[in-house]
């Protein structure tokens, strides 16, 4: 054997090895959470797009005793909101759409007081200075989301068109209807449902056959279940309250699988689907509101003596929980998807990054 063949096969072997040890590490974490935590759910880990370490455990639907498989369907809430982000920053690559004009200039109709005042550039970043009635109290929740399905423009009516509380664009403050105005906003460009510019303009192109809107009356095979816990037990689970899908619309009402949110995460942060200057726009956070972007934070990160550029992104509602992270410089994609309120994700994946980074 010629000798640069033998040193190139030695070096594949050797970097073989500490793949090897690395998933290895990665696995005791995940076993680790499954015994003290009862997580259930599933972990994607994948380099350059290419997976390295896909994980099934527990029971998507404790009713029929149907245990977690590649026919899952995931619930991902609050990931929406990054389809949203991207269908606007689609927008703005083709100038349909400026950053910095008002409310307004894309929805006239719309009643209130942050029509005039509030930017498509502060709807990205939950910086509306909106009072947020829907989600204002246990009550007001349970009567937007639980109670009856809105039509839309009824819903952004009766609870997104309350007076400012703050200047827009000054302070962070995290809610649904931000999200819910930029997915009307979408629907009126387009003159389509969010729905099929969902469909048109991301899963059909990315051949993300397993990803879609979610209607309550809808019956996907496979999906899963959520189960929320009591009194901060691993295994007193119980079903949360009745709540239609329908109200968390373009924030929160879509459902897909770890290898789909795989295809979305490569062609978001490999320029498939934006250009690169679009991706830089939509990557920059801003420290002034927590290190936000269009629907993502991203920041700065260390693990042990690795730095990073951290990318996240998170989901959750009435038991389901999802958890994305991208390492931006390293093109290293983390998803965490579950059914119960018993793990923490936001813990189980720093554990599960800095074991994969050898830095456990």
């Amino acid at each position: 054997m010629p000798l640069t063949r033998a040193i190139n096969l030695v070096i594949l072997l050797f970097l073989a090895n500490c793949a090897s040890g690395q998933i290895k590490k990665v696995q005791e974490v995940v076993d680790s959470c499954v015994k003290q935590r009862n997580f259930n759910g599933a972990v994607l880990i994948a380099r350059s797009g290419k997976i390295e370490y896909l994980k099934y455990t527990g029971i998507a639907d404790r009713v029929n005793d149907i245990r977690y498989s590649e026919n899952t369907r995931f619930h991902i809430w609050s990931l929406t909101k990054t389809f949203t982000a991207v269908l606007i920053m689609q927008l703005y690559e083709q100038k349909r759409i400026n950053l910095d004009s008002t409310i307004s200039v894309y929805y006239p109709e719309y009643k209130g007081e942050a029509a005039r005042k509030v930017t498509i550039r502060n709807l990205l970043t939950y910086s509306s200075g909106r009072f947020h009635r829907d989600i204002s109290s246990p009550e007001m929740i349970h009567e937007a989301y639980d109670k009856t399905i809105w039509p839309l423009d009824t819903f952004i009516n009766k609870f997104l068109s309350e007076k400012l509380i703050d200047t827009p664009g000054t302070k962070f403050n995290y809610n649904n209807g931000d999200f819910i105005i930029l997915g009307k906003i979408i629907e009126n460009i387009y003159g389509k449902s969010y729905q099929q510019v969902l469909k048109e303009k991301i899963l059909l192109p990315l051949k993300m056959f397993h990803t879609d809107y979610l209607h309550h009356e809808d019956i996907i095979k496979g999906i899963d279940h959520g189960y929320s816990n009591r009194d901060s037990s691993v295994t007193d689970l119980y079903m949360p309250t009745n709540y239609y899908m329908d109200n968390f619309y373009s924030a929160g009402a879509m459902y897909s699988t770890p290898q789909d949110l795989l295809l979305f995460d490569q062609a978001i942060f490999n320029h498939k689907i934006l250009k690169p200057e679009t991706v830089d726009v939509m990557l920059k956070g801003d420290e002034k509101l927590g290190d936000v972007a269009f629907g993502f934070w991203v920041y700065p990160k260390k693990f042990g003596n690795v730095n990073t550029i951290f990318a996240e992104r998170q989901g959750a509602g009435y038991g389901h929980n999802a958890n994305w992270v991208h390492l931006v410089d390293k093109d290293l994609t983390f998803i965490f998807l579950s059914n119960t309120n018993t793990t923490d994700l936001n813990k189980m994946r720093l554990k599960v990054i800095a074991a994969y980074l050898g830095q456990k």
